[in-house]
């Protein structure tokens, strides 16, 4: 199953944490988008257990914003953390 988004709701995603609509190259943004699609296909999966296309997708998508989150902790540590409490993927 593929999570196709309404384009409002990416531009709504954008405007809240890439600063706005129209910045889809913001890495906060880019984040924010990985971790609510992580959240769709995480509800998807608790129903299809083997939907092995959908685990494939939800796996590459995690390492997507691991290497994301990576590089914005290296760059700015402030937005990195930031980003992380009001995501609330972390500890």
């Amino acid at each position: 199953m593929a999570v196709y988004l309404p384009k409002e709701k990416v531009e709504e995603i954008f405007a809240e944490h890439g600063g706005s609509a129209k910045n889809t190259g913001s890495t906060e943004g880019q984040i924010a988008l990985f971790t609510f699609r992580i959240k769709e296909l995480s509800n998807h999966l608790r129903e299809n257990k083997k939907d092995n296309s959908c685990k494939r997708t939800l796996l590459s998508l995690v390492g997507k914003r691991r290497r994301l989150l990576n590089y914005l902790a290296a760059k700015d540590i402030t937005k990195y953390r930031a980003i992380i409490e009001k995501l609330g993927i972390r500890k």
